[in-house]
């Protein structure tokens, strides 16, 4: 069972998919890795001998922030841009679009303005007239 950086990789998967599962590594990455370990991208995780998964953890632990430490890294970056009151600061802390997405017609639900098709909130009139 390959364990890297807290995250078990699926024992079915190739490595170049399995290591995508860590956040931050996607395909790129993960290709970029495996060259570095001189690894075959298309050998499965089941059939990793312990010196490759050492020589994969190694690499991560070395040259990237994956998993908690950039998790950590990124909410310190938000937090900065709140205290300081940069616009996008303010945008995360209203939980609205902070790339300059419209908000007209998108994002209704975060901002909390849900609009139902038209009459669907009238109740029907049990008598006729």
């Amino acid at each position: 069972m390959a364990r890297i950086a807290g995250v078990t990789l699926p024992k079915q998967k190739r490595i170049e998919i399995a290591l995508t599962y860590m956040y931050g590594i996607g395909i790129s990455r993960a290709r970029k890795i495996i060259h570095e370990a001189g690894l075959d991208a298309n050998k499965k995780v089941s059939d990793l001998t312990e010196q490759e998964e050492n020589a994969l953890r190694l690499i991560i632990e070395k040259n990237y922030k994956v998993e908690g430490e950039l998790r950590r890294e990124i909410m310190q970056n938000i937090k900065v841009l709140q205290d300081i009151g940069a616009y996008r600061g303010i945008r995360h802390r209203r939980h609205l679009p902070v790339r300059g997405q419209r908000t007209k017609t998108n994002s209704r639900t975060v901002r909390g303005n849900v609009r139902k098709t038209m009459g669907s909130g009238r109740s029907k009139s049990g008598d006729k007239t």
